[in-house]
């Protein structure tokens, strides 16, 4: 694909455009590119330049100290996540990153918190637990708006999803790719698509992003200053039935003179309560689009893939 066509995905307002035009552009936007890329979404701005502050601060501790709230006790779900442990599903060499989880908290007895492990906070960083569980709140909200949008476009009910997607496990990450040398790799983070259901994409001062587009060319995602970019995860693939692919993407290393510099960025993953059926809707079903994949629940299909990219064993 040429760079001109890339230039023709929209970029969609949340705030200015009424919901049935932009139902139709950012559907259309998902079907065609697997990706689109939203303005006017409403987010706290001071809450997100505080949040991104935090995550330099929090990656700047030393090693040792990171260490002390390793996920791999919690099945990668919550707390660090150090360099190098993930890897792309198929790839050969691990991501050259480390991130930390915040997840969705939970009343005790409730019956979904056993697939939930409590989120775990850095004492170093008191402020750390207030400005990202408003955070989480934030792309939560965001979130349910754009799945409305969906909804209306696939000629569901407009808050068809808001069952669904209540109480999801949905996770919200803070991404650190240090810096590397001039002679390092062309890849940060190897080729995969995301297991969840969409995820809101909050850009990154250093770029790298790549799609892959339907033709199979890499195109550069930098989405303008405060928009979001949304790709379609593997759970909305197969609900509805391929009709939305979900979208591979990668992590490029800048050129050798910027490969000083760290990358941080801030994705959401938007995940369906861990208890729901992911069945292909019957509006995705017919004689020249069989159902390809038998139902599964959320929670059976996130431990799957959870175990192809190495955070459970």
């Amino acid at each position: 694909m040429s760079q001109s066509v890339l230039e023709q995905v929209p970029l969609l307002s949340l705030g200015t455009m009424t919901k049935a035009d932009f139902a139709t552009a950012f559907g259309g936007s998902f079907q065609r590119f697997g990706f689109a890329m939203v303005k006017d979404h409403g987010m706290d701005q001071s809450l997100i330049d505080r949040g991104w502050a935090l995550a330099r601060r929090f990656f700047a501790l030393p090693d040792d100290v990171k260490r002390r709230y390793d996920a791999r006790y919690n099945g990668g779900q919550r707390g660090y996540t150090a360099f190098g442990v993930e890897i792309a599903k198929g790839a050969s060499e691990n991501d050259l990153k480390e991130f930390w989880h915040v997840g969705r908290d939970l009343p005790p007895g409730d019956p979904l918190a056993e697939t939930m492990p409590p989120n775990v906070w850095p004492d170093e960083l008191p402020e750390f637990h207030d400005t990202f569980t408003r955070l989480y709140g934030e792309f939560d909200r965001v979130g349910a708006e754009l799945l409305s949008a969906i909804a209306l476009y696939l000629g569901l009910p407009e808050r068809w999803f808001d069952g669904p997607v209540e109480n999801g496990n949905s996770i919200l990450r803070l991404l650190h790719y240090p810096p590397v040398s001039p002679e390092a790799p062309g890849i940060r983070a190897g080729a995969h698509e995301d297991i969840n259901l969409i995820t809101l994409l909050l850009g990154a001062e250093e770029g790298g992003l790549e799609l892959r587009d339907r033709d199979g060319n890499w195109l550069p995602v930098v989405p303008p200053q405060g928009a979001l970019a949304i790709n379609v995860g593997d759970m909305l693939q197969r609900l509805t039935n391929y009709r939305l692919p979900s979208t591979s993407h990668r992590v490029v290393n800048p050129p050798p003179e910027r490969r000083g510099f760290s990358r941080y960025s801030m994705p959401f993953f938007l995940h369906l309560r861990p208890d729901f059926l992911i069945d292909a809707l019957p509006q995705c079903v017919d004689a020249g689009h069989p159902r390809r994949d038998p139902p599964i629940t959320a929670h059976d299909y996130l431990t799957e893939r959870l175990r192809e990219i190495g955070l459970i064993k």
